[in-house]
This record gives C-alpha cells, sequence and structure tokens, in this order.
C-alpha cells in the first residue's frame, strides 16, 4: 500500500505562483509514475501532468504546458507540481496519484493510488 498527503494548495491572485507537494509512505515512488489530477466543481477528474517511473519522463495537458513543472525527489519520496502563471481556470481540488504500470498516464481509472487532494483558487 501507499499513503500519499498533498500539501502546497491555497488562495493565489492571477499571475501568481503555487508550489504542490505529494509525500508519499509505505513504498517508494521510484516503483511508481506519478501523476497530478484536478477537479473542478461540478466538472470530471481531469489529468494534469505525470512523470514515469524510470526515464522520468514528464507529461502535461496542454492547457498547463508552459506554466506547470512536475518533478520527483527518489531519495525523499515527494513529487512536486510548480505551478506559475496560474489562471482563474486552474482553480479545482488538486490529487496526487500513483500507478505501477507507465501506460495510459491521463487515465484516472489507471492510477491505483490517490490522496486526499489540496485545493488551488486562484482569483481573477
Amino acid at each position: 500500500q501507499v499513503q500519499l498527503v498533498e500539501t502546497g494548495g491555497g488562495l493565489v491572485q492571477a499571475g501568481g505562483s503555487l508550489r504542490l507537494s505529494c509525500a508519499a509512505s509505505g513504498r517508494a515512488i521510484s516503483s511508481f509514475t506519478m501523476g497530478w489530477f484536478r477537479q473542478a466543481p461540478g466538472k470530471e477528474r481531469e489529468f494534469v501532468s505525470a512523470i514515469t517511473r524510470n526515464l522520468g519522463t514528464t507529461y502535461y495537458t496542454d492547457s498547463v504546458k508552459g506554466r506547470f513543472t512536475i518533478s520527483r525527489d527518489n531519495a525523499k519520496n515527494t513529487v512536486a507540481l510548480q505551478m506559475n502563471s496560474l489562471k482563474p481556470e486552474d482553480t479545482a481540488l488538486y490529487y496526487c496519484a500513483a500507478k505501477e504500470s507507465p501506460l495510459f498516464l491521463t487515465r484516472t481509472d489507471n492510477y491505483n493510488y490517490w490522496g486526499q487532494g489540496t485545493q488551488v483558487t486562484v482569483s481573477s
């Protein structure tokens, strides 16, 4: 089992930055592909970013490319999401997730473990 805890959410003005962190326990995240998802009120949970377990290849949804950066620190068993140039449409509950397979990175149903989420609110 893997337990994931997200931190770093908050209220920020448009154009500002936040850094989300996901701390894992129970197993080493080096065994997992790690992802970030978000869910806005009334909307489905959507893929934001992922980083693979072996090569550390990164993936982003189009709307955050060039603004968000995912990274992992296997020694600290953490994954981070640096979010810059935030927009009101980035407002959502952000979740950290882990999966053993490197395939189908954008699919929520392929992730085995989830955190409880951290709220990000961007004011205009």
